[in-house]
């Protein structure tokens, strides 16, 4: 069975013990489904973890190469959490939730061999698109790229200024993100054992300190405006620098992208630079798509998992952490009633399924609890996944006779984007119950880069939206009709900047942010796990004295996005976690 096994995951994933899973074909590493009886299953582990999201991989990856005997259980049939690939609409292969890849840290790459293992990454150049509505024949638009001079000379549209400070501003931000990131491979500084532990502890605790120094010193002289930029709103950051809307609109999507927050929000600078933190290919800030889509990813860190030997089980849904007389975490049971005993559990899940719903309550202390429940997890964002017959043909750079893709079909492609006060417009209106009339909109059309996502002349495309609020106005409820209602209205808004887009609808798939947490297991549909702001981060992410992974309960570790330093497409809490655990492993 195992050699039927390897021959249907191909050469990128030989010796996987990948019971229970197998993969359907044209779907390479994407769609999985239940293979084995849940008798493969071994009554004991020396690690289990809660969840096959890609941290929870990357947690598991790290604990076997280690030595540590792992079992990633996943409660739905494919895995990757939000870092999916499913064929929605027959043909199409979406990268249903999360569809970009820059901030997988770089020692994740290479220490999980994960080219070996199957990756492989699209990068764009260029990489951002915003066409404008406006009276001129053709409208504007401002396309940004690699090339310095050129994506200068697109500035100049709007301002000859802004093009002269944008090079200054990159170099600015790209300090701040050098000094920065030794932050995301470590735990953050353990305060309370500084405080209070045995001297022993406060000296180990003492060289966690080494990476806030580190970061102090790489800031130097700069640390004020520095400091400025993580607190302050990002329109005021961007204000200081250009005077041209379309510029300031664009570069602000990053800052409030997937936050319920609007660029006049303090502390939005923060976020904007999580989303620049990443590189590909050795290039700062780069951003592109998986080939196969972001299922493809999950599946080599999953292939790294089990070449390894780790176990890897679909349609396993946990339901509660079992705890020993001593209090400490001694493993799992499962929906059906399976006990699963391990030394170490793993939670993947949010904070919010980890400690409110899989641990029981009085185990957990009262003040821990109440900090968990209050984690701000609302979310302004609902994905659309659509299906096309047709390139979109966009007014300010139509479409060639043949119907290929331009360079800039493989940007992401900002929509209602002139000016960053059609940004807080949609925000207000959200925050009031509605969603957005002109919401925020980023296209991205991945099959322009990778055309086997779709069948032939056909492509799919991917609307990350905002904003929407989970709750709507009155209690009303996100039914079929409301989702219908705002889909139509996106729609309306791409058609003015691409007309004909409409009538190349085959199929779409619409997730609120309701949808998001049914589906995904994202809290409130909030794809980080809990708000980026700057009171749920570093020291306090999830809860202050808990940021290091280790929770109130012996044995049990947070490694997903809750927890530092937090989320997107990054596997750092995956790793870190893993380390944390692994050094307590060893002591046991």
């Amino acid at each position: 069975m195992a050699a039927g096994l390897r021959a249907r995951l191909g050469t990128g994933c030989s010796s996987c013990w990948l019971w229970g899973w197998h993969l359907f074909p044209g779907l390479p590493g994407a769609r999985l489904s239940h293979a084995r009886a849940a008798d493969q299953l071994q009554q004991e582990y020396d690690a289990v973890v809660i969840g096959a999201g890609h941290n929870g991989l990357v947690a598991a990856a790290y604990l076997q190469r280690a030595g540590v005997r792992t079992a990633v259980l996943e409660k739905r049939h494919v895995l990757g959490g939000a870092a999916v690939t499913e064929e929605i609409v027959p043909g199409f292969k979406f990268s249903r939730a999360s569809y970009l890849l820059s901030l997988l840290r770089p020692q994740i790459y290479t220490e999980l061999e994960l080219q070996r293992h199957g990756l492989r990454v699209l990068p764009r150049d260029p990489y951002s698109f915003t066409p404008l509505l406006e009276d001129k024949s053709p409208p504007r638009s401002l396309l940004l790229g690699h090339n310095m001079a050129q994506t200068q000379q697109q500035i100049a549209q709007f301002s000859q200024k802004d093009a002269q400070a944008y090079p200054e501003y990159e170099a600015f931000m790209g300090g701040l993100v050098s000094a920065l990131d030794p932050l995301l491979d470590a735990p953050p500084v353990d305060t309370a054992v500084l405080g209070q532990g045995s001297l022993i502890q406060r000296l180990r605790a003492l060289q966690t300190l080494r990476p806030l120094l580190r970061a102090g010193l790489a800031l130097g002289r700069q640390l004020p405006r520095y400091y400025e930029v993580l607190t302050a709103p990002i329109s005021k950051i961007l204000d200081q620098w250009f005077e041209s809307e379309p510029l300031k609109a664009t570069l602000a999507t990053d800052a409030v992208i997937g936050a319920m927050a609007s660029p006049h929000t303090p502390g939005s600078g923060y976020v904007l630079l999580h989303h620049v933190m990443g590189e590909l290919e050795g290039r700062r800030g780069a951003w592109g798509y998986v080939a196969g889509g972001m299922g493809a990813l999950s599946q080599a860190i999953a292939c790294t998992a089990a070449a390894h030997g780790a176990h890897i089980f679909t349609e396993k849904a946990v339901c509660r952490v079992l705890l020993g007389r001593d209090g400490r975490a001694q493993g799992v049971v499962l929906q059906d009633g399976t006990e699963v005993r391990s030394k170490l559990v793993l939670s993947n899940a949010s904070p919010q399924i980890t400690f409110l719903e899989l641990t029981p309550q009085e185990q957990l202390p009262n003040d821990f609890v109440q900090r968990i429940r209050q984690v701000d997890t609302r979310s302004p964002v609902t994905k659309i996944n659509v299906a096309v017959n047709q390139l979109p043909s966009f007014l300010a750079a139509p479409n060639t006779r043949d119907g290929r893709p331009l360079p800039h079909h493989q940007c992401s492609i900002h929509l209602n984007c002139e000016g960053t006060h059609l940004l807080h417009q949609a925000f207000t209106e959200a925050t009031h119950g509605h969603p957005s009339s002109r919401p925020m909109i980023e296209l991205c059309i991945p099959s322009a880069l990778d055309p086997g996502l779709a069948p032939r002349g056909c492509h799919v495309v991917s609307l990350f939206t905002q904003y929407t609020p989970s709750v709507l106005a009155g209690g009303q409820p996100w039914d079929e009709q409301a989702r219908n209602a705002y889909a139509d209205t996106v729609f309306d808004c791409i058609e003015a900047y691409a007309p004909g887009f409409k009538a190349s609808v085959i199929g779409r798939d619409i997730l609120t942010p309701p949808d998001l947490e049914r589906i995904f297991g994202l809290p409130g549909g909030n794809i980080f796990h809990g708000g980026m702001s700057l009171d749920q981060l570093y020291f306090a992410r999830p809860a202050p004295s808990y940021s290091g992974y280790r929770s109130p309960i012996p044995s049990l570790y947070l490694c997903g996005s809750g927890a530092h330093p937090g989320g997107g497409v990054m596997g750092a809490a995956g790793r870190n976690a893993a380390r944390v655990a692994l050094k307590d492993f060893r002591r046991l």
